[in-house]
């Protein structure tokens, strides 16, 4: 799966387009991004390569094209990626990383493998757990990427993300992770990467989502917390990842699941944001941009698409926040 952009743009700024998701369009583009070989950005993007694939399948499910791509295919790819640490790279050869690991579980998980994970390598899911549990500071209970050990909240919430969905939380500190994330709770309610850190809405997704997980929402300031977030929309019905930046699509999932979570959706005027979000799109070739006018890309593809069908868009599949 690659992650070139292109070849078509999202409606052009100022531009009408017409108020439809163009579902076909948007199968063909997912379709046709592995086909595209001889193109440099296919290249330059490899080490995405394992997200993008989740990002492309996970479009297709919500769009109601589950089967759009080839299962077996799929499951070659994600197990030749696979380390005999456990961890999985972005594409084969590339280093073991808690970001592509993560994919490679939700992928599994969205194709219900797990049984075909442990026909083909024995044991694998004990061994995923164990490359994640791994990575747990037993100090401060967040998690590092990899061996070289740089943290971020976003690699908490995979942990928690892929070992819930294999059934293994009971491999780490879950209460120990639930106390890093709430000191990374600033006064406007929001969040960051660590204590102290600006917040950020994408950040936000993350520590919300590993609370969910974890059962404790109840340590989240939820107005305080949902007043931030609902001040995200601007005028053109976008959303924004902070204060003072320009909209962008993939804050329609960040902003949105969080807000989902909290149970605080109806604070955000949902027709105008979908509005915005159908403009991104091109109508022609299929796909999303960040805005109207830009080339589009799977990664806003996929969660504008998201962004929609937390909205009720009629027709999408539901997807689930966390």
């Amino acid at each position: 799966m690659s992650l070139v952009s292109g070849p078509g743009r999202g409606g052009m700024a100022g531009m009408p387009v017409e108020m439809q998701l163009f579902v076909d369009k948007h199968v063909s583009y997912i379709q046709s991004l592995d086909t595209r070989k001889d193109e440099l950005e296919y290249w330059l993007t490899e080490h995405l390569r394992l997200n993008g694939l989740y990002w492309g399948l996970t479009a297709l499910h919500l769009l109601g094209h589950a089967h759009a791509l080839p299962r077996t295919g799929i499951l070659d790819f994600v197990l030749s990626c696979l380390h005999e640490s456990g961890g999985f790279g972005a594409a084969p050869g590339h280093d073991a990383h808690m970001l592509y690991t993560v994919s490679g579980v939700q992928i599994l998980a969205t194709l219900d493998a797990f049984g075909e994970l442990e026909e083909r390598v024995p044991g694998g899911r004990q061994k995923i757990g164990k490359f994640i549990a791994g990575l747990q500071d037993p100090e401060t209970g967040t998690f590092a990427g990899d061996e070289w050990g740089e943290q971020d909240t976003r690699f908490l919430y995979g942990a928690l993300n892929a070992l819930s969905l294999m059934g293994l939380l009971e491999l780490v500190d879950v209460e120990k992770a639930v106390q890093h994330v709430h000191s990374c709770a600033n006064f406007d309610g929001g969040y960051g990467t660590s204590p102290g850190a600006e917040s950020h809405s994408g950040q936000v997704f993350t520590c919300v989502g590993a609370l969910t997980i974890a059962g404790r929402l109840d340590l989240v300031n939820q107005e305080k917390l949902g007043a931030w977030l609902s001040e995200r929309q601007l005028k053109n019905g976008g959303l924004n990842g902070r204060p003072e930046k320009k909209e962008d699509v993939c804050y329609s999932w960040w902003v949105m699941s969080s807000m989902a979570m909290l149970g605080k959706l109806h604070w955000i005027d949902g027709d105008r944001l979908t509005r915005f979000i159908l403009q991104c799109q091109d109508p022609e070739l299929g796909g999303l941009a960040d805005r109207p006018g830009d080339m589009v890309d799977v990664f806003h593809t996929v969660f504008g698409i998201a962004g929609l069908s937390l909205l009720k868009y009629p027709g999408l599949e539901e997807v689930d926040p966390v």
